[in-house]
């Protein structure tokens, strides 16, 4: 215990003794604790601590007061410790105690699951508290199948679970995306008459939009009765995984409108929704929400806030609120650095990283995923071939298939593409999809065939029913005017049912999100679109602007052309100059990579409107100004 720990923690007479309802006293008659043991305030700031520093704050008071060897307190620490990782100190107040009761075996054996399995494996008689304990200590350490197979064991050996095993296998079931075991899970914790007890609804919740079946999780919250918090939260965080954003916020405002106070879980399930919307008025709202509610201060919260703006286009928004931070965690910087990776920003990523090295928090796996990406999307090569080498040389972490992936997608964007596929070769795992995505695309960048057929046919055979791909390699024979191989590509695709991802932009005007479809006509203003798109089309044409119709075949020249005109994002800029004033930028979000042709096409369109235009299409942000965009034309 350092002595600036212990000086600094608050005396125990400042601390005034809260009265005890009469609650109390009956457990701790019910427990066997002496009365001045359970109403030492040591007890009660124990109860009352909130993080490991604190626990070490409370520790010295407990020794002075020669109340460590009693069960409350010792129960107590092991617990704590368990529950904040620290193994190690858990073990070393388990081991001393003298005729130790039951409860601290059980204490232990969810903290220190290695060693508890052998105690549990050991143990003549198994309680249900043994059972229980085993499922959620293989759960929170990340153990869901071994979880699994000890509540199947347990099955087997005829026990009944309780509304506990049930929560502990839904969550297991959850964590392994395993739809069938869970829904068996289900059917048994209706077969016991657990459909009223809210805890285990929401771990089913919980499951089910975890297993992609969102639409199963919120049958059981529609009818659950008194729905809690967690009920609430479990909801809205399934609707932002699954994609549904609007379904997210749709139910937030609900729950705001009873009443119901949101906490730290709340925001960082509806923040992230909000992201992805990439609306900056809304995102400035919820931050002054998180204000009003006084949960501007937490670490996890303000972490959520970044990453948004960052995903909004308000990425120096973002770094103000970083720079205003008293505290950061790992995913507070991976977010920043990130941020910047995805507007291209690779030399202030970078500048992150180092001072990030500098200080007392060590990067993960996940912050040199955002390096690296971020020196792919500005073209530092040599910078990300570099700190590939150090993850693991300086810091010992293993590369994963993302981080693979990410150097392919490197050195293929920079044109190294023999490099890239060297690389591939040369991996020590097997590749996955998303390493021959990176070079397919890499290869359409750069308008190589041969390399483009051969990553094309590791992806077919990984992934035969994604579309995408097969669209990707007939983008590329049609850039190499290879018509015939394009028809061959388009026949398969026939054949086997497969469909292009049709592309769509949003944007969003006076609290509504317009959406538009390549060549659709279905909006309200319509009209006014294509006649506008065509009057635009004349201006940026006589600024410079000339199409790009290489990769369409078999119709007249004027077709091509009205063709590219109205991509979905070209509808969508056009609507939002339509319809906002001069100089308000045009937020636009595109599900799909922006085409060669449309970013040229917007960089005039900048120009000649001497409008501001940022469009977040599925790998970065660009932002068009004045004829130029940020990416440089590197994307």
């Amino acid at each position: 215990m350092s002595s600036q720990l212990i000086s600094s923690s608050p005396t125990i007479t400042e601390i005034p003794t809260p009265k005890l309802h009469s609650r109390s006293h009956t457990l701790s008659q019910r427990t066997q604790i002496p009365l001045h043991v359970y109403k030492h305030p040591a007890a009660i700031l124990l109860e009352l601590s909130t993080s490991i520093k604190e626990v070490y704050q409370i520790l010295p008071h407990i020794i002075k007061s020669n109340l460590y060897t009693e069960h409350l307190f010792q129960t107590k620490l092991l617990s704590l410790f368990c529950n904040h990782g620290c193994i190690a100190e858990a073990a070393r107040v388990f081991e001393p105690i003298q005729d130790k009761p039951e409860v601290l075996y059980y204490t232990l054996l969810k903290g220190y699951i290695g060693i508890g399995r052998l105690v549990f494996d050991g143990m003549k008689r198994r309680t249900m508290v043994s059972w229980n304990s085993m499922i959620d200590g293989y759960v929170r350490s990340g153990y869901a199948e071994e979880a699994m197979a000890i509540f199947e064991k347990m099955l087997d050996e005829g026990v009944e679970p309780t509304d506990v095993t049930i929560m502990g296998a839904a969550r297991a079931c959850a964590d392994l995306g395993d739809l069938d075991r869970g829904m068996f899970v289900h059917k048994l914790s209706d077969k016991l008459k657990l459909g009223t007890n809210v805890s285990v609804m929401n771990s089913l919740i919980s499951m089910y939009s975890k297993c992609k079946r969102v639409d199963l999780a919120v049958d059981i919250f529609k009818k659950l009765r008194g729905k809690t918090l967690v009920s609430w939260n479990a909801m809205i965080l399934g609707f932002a995984q699954n994609g549904r954003v609007n379904d997210a916020l749709n139910y937030f405002y609900e729950m705001h409108s009873r009443n119901m106070r949101p906490d730290t879980f709340t925001m960082v399930s509806v923040i992230p929704a909000l992201a992805e919307l990439s609306v900056t008025r809304q995102a400035k709202w919820i931050h002054g929400f998180c204000i009003r509610s006084c949960l501007d201060d937490d670490i996890f919260v303000m972490t959520a806030l970044v990453d948004m703006y960052a995903k909004c286009g308000a990425i120096h928004t973002a770094r103000k609120l970083f720079d205003r931070m008293n505290e950061r965690h790992v995913t507070t910087w991976n977010a920043m650095i990130d941020g910047y990776g995805t507007h291209g920003l690779g030399k202030a990523a970078l500048e992150l990283f180092n001072e990030m090295q500098k200080g007392v928090m060590k990067p993960n796996d996940v912050t040199f995923l955002s390096v690296l990406s971020a020196c792919s999307h500005a073209g530092m090569v040599e910078e990300g071939l570099s700190y590939f080498t150090s993850m693991k040389r300086d810091y010992g972490i293993e590369p994963g298939m993302d981080h693979y992936g990410a150097m392919v997608d490197l050195l293929g964007r920079a044109g190294r593409l023999n490099e890239a596929w060297n690389f591939i070769r040369k991996m020590p795992i097997e590749p996955g999809i998303n390493v021959y995505g990176a070079m397919l695309g890499a290869c359409k960048i750069h308008k190589n065939v041969d390399l483009g057929e051969k990553a094309a046919n590791k992806l077919f055979a990984l992934n035969p029913d994604e579309g995408g791909y097969h669209v990707l390699l007939a983008n590329i024979y049609a850039t190499a005017s290879m018509w015939g191989e394009v028809a061959k590509v388009r026949t398969t695709m026939k054949k086997k049912g497969l469909q292009k991802t049709p592309g769509c932009s949003v944007v969003e005007l006076r609290n509504e999100v317009h959406s538009f479809y390549s060549g659709t006509t279905n909006h309200p203003q319509s009209k006014r679109i294509y006649a506008f798109l065509e009057e635009l089309g004349n201006k940026i044409k006589a600024a410079g602007y000339a199409p790009d119709t290489s990769s369409i075949h078999d119709v007249e020249d004027d077709v091509k052309e009205q063709l590219n005109s109205t991509h979905s994002e070209r509808l969508a800029i056009a609507f939002g100059l339509l319809n906002t004033s001069q100089g308000t930028p045009i937020h636009i979000r595109k599900n799909l990579r922006v085409c060669g042709d449309c970013h040229t096409a917007t960089k005039y369109i900048s120009l000649v409107t001497g409008r501001e235009i940022i469009v977040r299409d599925m790998q970065r942000f660009h932002h068009f100004k004045n004829g130029t965009c940020s990416c440089g034309d590197y994307w």
